[in-house]
């Protein structure tokens, strides 16, 4: 008889959670507008009364590849990282955890809340009932580029996107309908420079940011940071994507002195742990 060791029930959760999370495992179900500027001449005409009553039309199926590297936007998943940078914050909340590196876990910038609903997965199929999960965010979507203070997010206004704004009761809900919503999830809610400085986080062992900005990479990192601890990981989600992200990361490190490896995670993400 095969037993199967607590180890490796942990580890199916995980498993079945990140694919739930990334929507990886019901791609063939997924509904997708489709583009009706794409469509032929030849039917201009129907184009036109769609576009006019505010039809749409829908193709079926995902595409995994995408899904795998974090290049596309799901219409139903709670994350858009993709498997590859889902993969790397379970590493990393896995290393601290058996590392017992002390500190709280946090994400600046949840979107639908995939990422920070894996960390508190992860707590609660480890046994772990200490730690809490901060879930920062303005849950208004991005802010507008502030070219005074930060002339670096000058040219990347996203604030106009109302696909990034998701309401903190969407999250809330998001992490209830995996039972893991209760009192060591603790919301955030407003612009970074607001919530950050002043949060009553005392230590930290994940800092994950995804502000995608200058400004708010930075007002995160400003914060947080002097938070994390020794063995603690900084991972960045917009690092290879948004050259403000970069920028930031490279002046306060920098500033800070710091020269732990920058790790690649995929085409856009990275990690470094923190060595002193």
């Amino acid at each position: 008889m095969t037993v199967t060791t607590p180890a490796a029930l942990r580890d199916r959760y995980v498993d079945l959670l990140m694919g739930c999370l990334t929507r990886e495992l019901f791609l063939d179900e997924e509904a997708h507008d489709v583009d009706l500027a794409e469509w032929p001449g030849d039917v201009a005409d129907l184009r036109t009364t769609l576009r006019d009553n505010g039809w749409r039309l829908t193709s079926r199926g995902g595409d995994a590849a995408k899904r795998d590297d974090g290049n596309d936007w799901p219409p139903a998943a709670e994350t858009m990282v993709g498997r590859q940078r889902l993969a790397d914050v379970r590493r990393c909340v896995d290393s601290v955890l058996a590392d017992e590196v002390p500190g709280d876990f946090i994400e600046t910038g949840v979107w639908r809340g995939g990422v920070t609903i894996l960390m508190r997965g992860m707590l609660e199929a480890w046994g772990d009932t200490d730690r809490r999960v901060w879930v920062a965010d303005s849950f208004q979507g991005l802010p507008a580029p502030d070219a005074e203070a930060f002339p670096q997010d000058v040219g990347h206004d996203m604030s106009d996107v109302p696909t990034l704004a998701v309401s903190a009761d969407q999250v809330r809900g998001n992490f209830d309908r995996y039972g893991l919503l209760d009192d060591r999830v603790r919301f955030l809610e407003g612009w970074f420079r607001d919530t950050l400085p002043t949060a009553p986080i005392e230590r930290l062992a994940v800092l994950r940011l995804d502000g995608d900005m200058y400004e708010s990479t930075m007002d995160a990192l400003e914060a947080l940071y002097p938070k994390l601890s020794v063995g603690g990981y900084v991972i960045v989600d917009d690092y290879g994507a948004w050259e403000p992200c970069r920028q930031a990361c490279t002046d306060y490190r920098a500033r800070h002195g710091i020269t732990d490896e920058i790790v690649e995670i995929d085409w856009t993400g990275v990690h470094w742990r923190r060595s002193a």
